[in-house]
């Protein structure tokens, strides 16, 4: 089975759909999606998301934003390059702040008010403590307040790492019952190959059972050291969502309107068809 025919056309149509009518969404925007080439914060990146998450917000969805960028904006706020880990983890607590503050500006423009939960694995792991999680996150969403979550790398050490809150999201997008994640990044979806690198490298437009084809392209690119984006935790995110009956959308931020097109069924990024909701031929 080629890439191509992997993914019937009627799944991927109806994968689409499902996201189009997706009631709560849980959009993770990465490092590079919020920050310049100097590692400061991006103000237009970041009012261009905002942007994004009202699109959806405005027709009633429920939206819980998994934002990274605090060690990076961290590092362009104090002009420090982090060589230790004490280091990354103080400069997540300015750049977290730094994050916060400017979100909470830019979703001021709608009359949107927003919170911060910072987390660890602990807190996904341990039942009582994600119980708690899920009861706040409820309640921020009944009062029409916008969740914002990142890793708490303060106090973490093993989560500092590039990717873990593709990871991190996809585990709140599970926990909550939310009806689609969203992957915002760098790059326009999966690729056969490094689409930086390679001008013969393809966007593939769907994951279902071409999934062992799909991780076969990104366990080799990563081992060759040529990975791109992050993709591959981007990926494993990804089928586990879709694993749990969630489809998700691995897309680019520099997108014009990139969540109201998946709001309104567009052919957006790489779309990873539920396994559980994939159509028998």
């Amino acid at each position: 089975m080629s890439e191509s025919e992997a993914v019937a056309p009627e799944e991927i149509e109806h994968a689409r759909q499902l996201a189009a009518d997706a009631e709560r969404v849980v959009v993770k925007a990465g490092t590079n999606s919020l920050t310049d080439d100097e590692s400061n914060l991006d103000d237009a990146k970041l009012d261009k998301l905002v942007d994004d998450v009202e699109a959806l917000l405005s027709r009633g969805k429920e939206v819980l934003l998994v934002s990274s960028g605090a060690i990076g904006a961290g590092k362009g706020r104090m002009g420090y390059p982090q060589e230790t880990v004490e280091e990354s983890q103080a400069l997540s607590t300015v750049g977290q702040s730094h994050l916060m503050r400017r979100y909470t500006e830019s979703f001021e423009r709608y009359g949107r008010t927003v919170a911060q939960i910072l987390l660890t694995d602990h807190d996904l792991e341990n039942p009582e403590r994600f119980t708690n999680f899920r009861n706040t996150v409820e309640t921020l969403l009944d009062w029409g307040v916008v969740p914002i979550i990142n890793e708490n790398d303060a106090v973490a050490t093993e989560e500092i790492r590039i990717g873990d809150n593709d990871m991190l999201s996809s585990s709140v997008a599970i926990g909550v019952d939310v009806d689609l994640l969203v992957t915002l990044t760098d790059v326009d979806g999966v690729y056969t190959g490094n689409p930086k690198r390679d001008p013969d490298a393809k966007r593939i437009e769907a994951v279902g059972r071409n999934y062992g084809y799909v991780q076969e392209l990104v366990a080799g690119a990563s081992s060759e050291g040529v990975g791109f984006g992050g993709i591959r935790t981007k990926v494993e995110g990804a089928r586990d969502a879709s694993e749990h009956g969630i489809p998700t959308i691995i897309a680019a931020s520099a997108e014009p309107d990139v969540l109201e097109k998946i709001a309104t069924g567009k052919s957006v990024g790489t779309l990873f068809v539920p396994v559980n909701g994939v159509i028998d031929d």
